[in-house]
């Protein structure tokens, strides 16, 4: 008989299960070091995963939160010698029983010639550790074809970026970053960005994580205003994001941020507070549900698909289309909409959606019809409540959201 591998199994014997979300992930890019005063102000502010060494592990256990490991074996060149390929095993074994442990750190915006590379260092470590992801980010949609390995307009080559990915490395989440809110007004690739990684990772069967802007770094970019955030938070939601992730929440020659360089929070931090709260709270409630699709009406910005007429969940009265002209921010309306995959061959029907107002300088009402009578989500109390009827008139923030679904 052949020996079973022990780094599959568990103590008991039985077969590790393999990784899953679990709580939807609020994170960051770039932070502060791991002790106990930050781990805790992290808690505290709503996020649940966050970035350490192996020595950090227990003080993230501490604060209840889940721990993205660093270290430099974690690259592809130490599956290429054997002392370091002996000393990377020797780290899987030490920490993947760790309670606190939930990803590995792999690299950041690899171009498409690493992606062999980093296929056989995601697959060692399923192999050994199935229960923990194997973490990478990707560029955006306005990296270089240079940059990204790929040639085409920008379209063709981040869709080829995205098949070879998925295609040789084989992810368990894709993760990207994409930063659009820039001194002079909003760039334009923000929702075809958005669109292109929830297709890829449709066809992957894997969840999404969206890296947004949460800093400036240089003088072309500005700070994001707390409406601003709830802009990302909600449009991410909307798409069907499991996972959200802020750069950055402290680092040094960026301004903003979440956290000061003496670790003391910023408004960001406070506005944060609430709305990872409500981040976590809307994606548990569609985490079983399939995106069905993503719709605008207002301003289509590229990427954006139009509210079809035979929609399931309409404006009512309708919202007349505007002209979009970037750098002006993108104004209108979009519904997300979810529900269970169709069965025998059917196609699924929405009973989800989650109306977002794309207009983060200013209130929105909207009227929204569905095709019967409605409940609405709290995201703050967790709880639905019933909305009367099949149409509901909805007061949106600036930026903001509100999950509705047909009533039970």
């Amino acid at each position: 008989m052949v020996p079973l591998c022990p780094s599959l199994f568990g103590a008991d014997g039985a077969a590790a299960a393999a990784w899953k979300v679990g709580t939807p992930i609020v994170t960051y890019w770039a932070g502060p070091a791991m002790t106990d005063a930050t781990a805790q102000q992290m808690a505290e502010g709503g996020w649940n995963v966050v970035w350490c060494g192996e020595r950090e592990l227990d003080v993230v256990q501490r604060r209840g939160l889940r721990a993205q490991l660093q270290d430099p074996l974690l690259t592809p060149a130490s599956l290429e010698q054997p002392a370091q390929r002996e000393k990377l095993e020797a780290l899987i074994a030490r920490v993947r029983q760790h309670p606190a442990l939930y990803a590995y750190f792999i690299t950041d915006e690899p171009n498409a010639k690493d992606f062999p590379a980093l296929g056989k260092l995601v697959a060692f470590l399923r192999e050994r550790d199935p229960a923990h992801l194997a973490y990478i980010n990707l560029f955006p949609t306005y990296a270089s074809n240079e940059q990204l390995g790929n040639q085409g307009d920008v379209t063709a080559a981040y869709k080829a970026h995205l098949q070879q990915y998925v295609e040789q490395v084989k992810p368990a989440l894709i993760s990207y970053d994409h930063y659009q809110l820039t001194a002079r007004g909003d760039s334009g690739q923000y929702f075809l960005n958005l669109a292109l990684i929830r297709r890829a990772a449709q066809d992957a069967g894997a969840p999404f994580l969206n890296i947004v802007q949460a800093c400036t770094w240089t003088p072309a970019m500005r700070v994001p205003k707390p409406d601003e955030m709830r802009y990302l938070v909600y449009t991410t939601l909307g798409y069907g994001a499991q996972g959200i992730s802020y750069y950055v929440y402290c680092c040094a020659g960026h301004t903003g941020a979440i956290a000061h360089a003496d670790g003391s929070p910023t408004p960001l931090y406070h506005a944060l507070k609430s709305l990872n709260r409500e981040f976590v709270a809307i994606a548990a409630q569609l985490q079983p549900l399939p995106s069905l699709g993503v719709y605008h009406a207002g301003m289509l910005p590229p990427g954006a698909e139009p509210l079809p007429k035979d929609a399931a969940f309409v404006l009512d009265p309708p919202v007349p289309a505007m002209d979009y002209k970037p750098p002006e921010p993108v104004k209108g309306i979009m519904l997300g909409y979810f529900g269970p995959a169709g069965k025998g061959g059917q196609a699924p029907s929405p009973t989800h959606v989650l109306v977002v107002n794309l207009d983060y300088q200013s209130e929105a009402v909207w009227g929204i019809r569905g095709p019967k009578r409605l409940e609405t989500f709290d995201a703050g109390s967790g709880q639905w409540s019933r909305a009367g009827g099949q149409r509901i008139e909805l007061r949106l923030p600036p930026g903001g959201g509100k999950l509705m679904r047909v009533r039970r």
